[in-house]
């Protein structure tokens, strides 16, 4: 069922109570496995969702992932505080740029140890990336070992691409695993991000991708 690997995320900036807890009714009811909120919904996401299976996921450093360590850190400790059991961070797309490889792999290590074993998703936009960036950011994952690889915020040139999916697939090791966002609004494009090696699927319109798995 393709509802298992859905993340239904609201992150737009007009993001209201209702918009919110509209998303979480929806993941309850179709058992997706996240929903994707912005860190000021995290309580409203845990209360609406604390007796079911649903993770309440967040943003961290987002969508620019220019903000400094220690930023990133204490969102990422304020956010579990509040409720969140799933973290996606943005990484500093300039220090990658830069071939600043220990500075990249630090701010990963200093917010995956402050959340102890919440699950971290580390988002390297590849719309801005050539190849050997994201092999080297998929190598980067691999040693730090995170919980996923991300492709995308959705705010960027581009989303997900089943080529940079099979790319990351082929240099990952066996632990890391792959979520998919950015552009993904059927069922078909959702299966053919699955078949390249996606586990999760970060999407805004979950409910359109589970009608066309009906269909």
């Amino acid at each position: 069922m393709i509802n298992t690997y859905l993340d239904a995320t609201n992150l737009k900036a007009t993001a209201t109570i209702e918009d919110i807890t509209n998303l979480c009714k929806e993941a309850e009811k179709n058992h997706y496995a996240a929903v994707c909120v912005h860190p000021y919904y995290v309580s409203l996401a845990k209360e609406l969702l604390e007796h079911t299976t649903v993770e309440i996921c967040t943003v961290i450093g987002f969508p620019l992932g220019m903000n400094t360590i220690e930023t990133k850190e204490f969102e990422a400790i304020q956010a579990v505080s509040l409720g969140a059991t799933e973290i996606d961070m943005v990484i500093n797309l300039g220090a990658l740029k830069d071939k600043e490889y220990d500075y990249v792999k630090r701010e990963i290590e200093t917010v995956r140890d402050s959340i102890g074993g919440t699950t971290l998703k580390v988002i390297i936009e590849t719309c801005y990336l050539t190849k050997e960036e994201i092999i080297k950011m998929t190598e980067i994952c691999n040693e730090t070992f995170v919980n996923f690889i991300k492709t995308s915020t959705g705010f960027g040139t581009g989303g997900a691409k089943v080529e940079d999916i099979k790319l990351i697939s082929e240099h990952k090791n066996d632990v890391l695993e792959i979520k998919a966002s950015g552009g993904i609004r059927s069922y078909e494009e959702a299966r053919k991000m699955i078949e390249a090696g996606a586990t999760r699927l970060g999407v805004s319109q979950a409910a359109k991708i589970m009608e066309g798995e009906k269909k």
